[in-house]
């Protein structure tokens, strides 16, 4: 079967012809087939990644008990996860320290992002378990996913994919420059 034979009037039938047009996103496929998720805890990528340097691991900001990272495959640019370095499942399983900074770093995370990049609004959450659509559910990883009026458009909806305007090395100094006033409340 060809995309022709999808599309109506393309086979001769007289009406109109629509031709396909095809955006190629081949690193998703990684992520499809499972690339760097972790089959044990001692391969885990949330615990490796604080072991590179900031730029080489995507980290935004380092906390005492939580990090801020981009998300390698970010839902939309600027799509931050706020992280506790401890390995661990679920959010009861946090002490109240690493709930505190977890919250603090999610604040922080929509200060700097809505003064870098003009975000309308956020969502914020994390999914607990593989059931709930974990993609490392070993790790506990809330996510803060920035949203613009309109951002929801033709491509994601019809063409199932996602355009993001600017390399995530780029985004994560942009918000790493603006993290440390954005902390302290003077953003």
């Amino acid at each position: 079967m060809s995309p022709e034979d999808l599309v109506p009037g393309a086979g001769g039938d007289g009406g109109p012809t629509t031709v396909f047009e095809h955006l190629w996103t081949p690193y998703r496929m990684a992520y499809i087939r499972g690339a760097g998720k972790p089959t044990t805890e001692h391969d885990c990528p949330f615990c490796l990644i604080p072991g590179m340097d900031d730029e080489e691991g995507l980290i935004v900001a380092r906390g005492h008990s939580v990090y801020a990272v981009l998300n390698l495959y970010p839902y939309n640019a600027g799509h931050l996860m706020v992280v506790p370095y401890r390995h661990v499942p679920d959010y009861t399983d946090l002490t109240p320290a690493e709930v505190a900074e977890l919250g603090s770093f999610t604040q922080t995370a929509m200060r700097v992002v809505r003064s870098v990049s003009g975000a309308h609004g956020f969502n914020i959450g994390m999914n607990q378990g593989s059931v709930a659509g974990a993609g490392i559910a070993d790790h506990l990883h809330q996510h803060a996913v920035p949203r613009w009026g309109g951002d929801t458009n033709f491509m994601p909806v019809i063409g199932l994919t996602r355009v993001l305007p600017q390399v995530l090395r780029e985004t994560r100094d942009l918000l790493a420059a603006s993290w440390p006033a954005a902390a302290t409340g003077e953003a």
